[in-house]
């Protein structure tokens, strides 16, 4: 597992050679290799990874199934296995459907230019000083650098992800899509395509680390999709060539943080004007995970009652993500760039050939939209899901609000157990969807903010090893004491010594 592997960074560097005919890059890869032999260093003082334990298991047609499969190798994937990893569980597949060096949202939606976290944040590392993102950047950019950086740049960021799964020998099956799950006798089975070939991978766990979009899909207004042909308008979470929207007259619905960045994307890429349509009078001031960032309430807010975790998530949910204020202030250095508040929605048409938009602050001519309305928590919308889902317990079958609190979308979110699985709508239904953990946005109000972002890594994906772990354990009782009935290895043998009597 822990066997180096150089893996070079893909963002350039700045790193320069101290020896005379040695060309940066090959320095910045010499210095990238040393930080990894350091943090196996620092892995094996730690005692990690813990010896192999988990007992191996056959699936119907003998094949030896995998103890845990994790969909998605973004940043939650990557941490979850490697958390796992180091507990000693060697079969854990890591799937994805992006090609490789392309995983999560990086180098693909992402439009910021930086990260918006602060740059003291730590990633997948759990721990480990020479596998952080800090030492990655001093070792490619200098430790000077890192004391000048204000915020992580998102390339930067995907480099170091690239070079942490190599530098932990973590094996990532790119470009396979998770079509479905099934309930065997015994174990699952996620169904996969590859290439247009389809497989099942037969497993005793599945974590879904699938992001924001693996909990729903894109959130589009009605007005939208229902009045407007497809090709006029894109969604935030979906890729563009940009140079498509060159000269163009583009509206931005909505005001949040991706709005902004879509509004400076398209600038950038010659759009002739854009308009941002705020439904609101005023934009959102206040970051909520900077309130949640503390231990007591991310390790904890899952041992609250549940009136507590409800009122702690609705109010959560209340609160609306403003932009950065450097992608704000980009957009509106442009002269082309206009922030219209108060403009809700009222009616869109196509007219002569452009999209017509009346809103309570006026009416508006566009060639394309592009929307920063963000993603619906429903995991009814998760095709790969559609099997299994209705035997999943939601917060609307185990809680009832008080008088005057209800909320229908957060009580369609999933009732999950503390390690972040799928608990029954009817008990004993289906008792194996405690095999099923879910760690992305639908969790938030069961678990709390541990499994959406940066800030929450920290908390959530211990717990969620541990749960797994225990699973596992739980499972092989009975096998674990019959191997501990009989064992016999003998550790005490000393030399013969007259008039002593080794036993038997």
């Amino acid at each position: 597992m822990w066997t180096a592997t150089s893996t070079p960074a893909t963002s350039p560097a700045n790193v320069q050679s101290a020896t005379d005919g040695v060309t940066p890059q090959a320095a910045r890869d010499d210095a990238l290799l040393r930080l990894e032999q350091r943090a196996h260093q620092e892995l094996a003082a730690i005692e990690a990874p813990l010896r192999e334990w988990v007992p191996e298991r056959r699936d119907e047609n003998s094949r030896v199934m995998d103890d845990v499969v994790i969909v998605g190798a973004g940043l939650s994937g990557l941490s979850l296995a490697f958390g796992l990893m180091r507990q000693g569980l060697t079969r854990v597949k890591v799937i994805d459907t992006a090609p490789a060096g392309r995983e999560g949202p990086w180098l693909n939606t992402a439009r910021m230019r930086t990260l918006r976290s602060p740059k003291t944040l730590t990633g997948p590392d759990l721990g480990v000083p020479s596998l952080t993102y800090r030492a990655w950047h001093e070792t490619v950019y200098g430790p000077q650098s890192w004391e000048k950086l204000d915020k992580i740049e998102r390339g930067d960021w995907m480099a170091y992800l690239v070079w942490f799964r190599g530098a932990v020998g973590m094996d990532v099956e790119n470009e396979t899509n998770l079509l479905g799950i099934e309930i065997r006798n015994g174990h699952l089975a996620a169904r996969v395509e590859k290439d247009g070939i389809e497989r099942m991978m037969t497993c005793r766990k599945i974590v879904l680390a699938t992001g924001m979009e693996g909990a729903g899909g894109h959130h589009v207004p009605a007005a939208i999709s229902e009045a407007l042909p497809r090709d006029r308008w894109t969604h935030s979470g979906e890729t563009i060539d940009m140079g498509f929207l060159s000269g163009r007259t583009v509206g931005v619905i909505g005001a949040a943080a991706s709005s902004f960045d879509w509004a400076v994307a398209a600038l950038e890429a010659g759009a002739k004007s854009v308009t941002i349509l705020a439904r609101s009078r005023g934009l959102p001031r206040t970051e909520v995970l900077d309130w949640s960032n503390f231990s007591g309430f991310l390790n904890h807010y899952a041992d609250l009652d549940d009136i507590s975790r409800y009122r702690f998530a609705r109010r959560m949910f209340a609160f609306k993500t403003p932009p950065t204020t450097e992608m704000f202030e980009r957009a509106m250095r442009f002269p082309e760039c206009e922030l219209v508040m108060g403009a809700r929605l009222e009616t869109l048409r196509m007219q002569d050939g452009d999209i017509a938009v009346s809103t309570a602050a006026g009416d508006f001519v566009f060639d394309h939209l592009l929307l920063g309305t963000g993603y619906t928590v429903d995991l009814r919308c998760r095709p790969e899901l559609c099997g299994i889902i209705d035997a999943v317990a939601t917060w609307g079958d185990r809680f009832t609000p008080p008088a005057g609190e209800a909320d229908d979308s957060l009580l369609a979110y999933p009732y999950l157990g503390p390690a972040f699985e799928f608990l029954e709508k009817e008990p004993g239904q289906s008792p194996l969807l405690r095999d099923i953990h879910i760690f992305n946005s639908a969790a938030v109000p069961s678990l709390g903010p541990v499994c959406n972002g940066i800030t929450g890594l920290k908390s959530g994906v211990p717990r969620l090893v541990a749960g797994i772990c225990r699973g596992l354990f739980l499972q092989d009782a009975d096998l674990f004491y019959q191997t501990l009935d009989a064992y016999d290895k003998v550790h005490f043998e000393p030399q013969m010594v007259p008039g002593f009597d080794t036993g038997p």
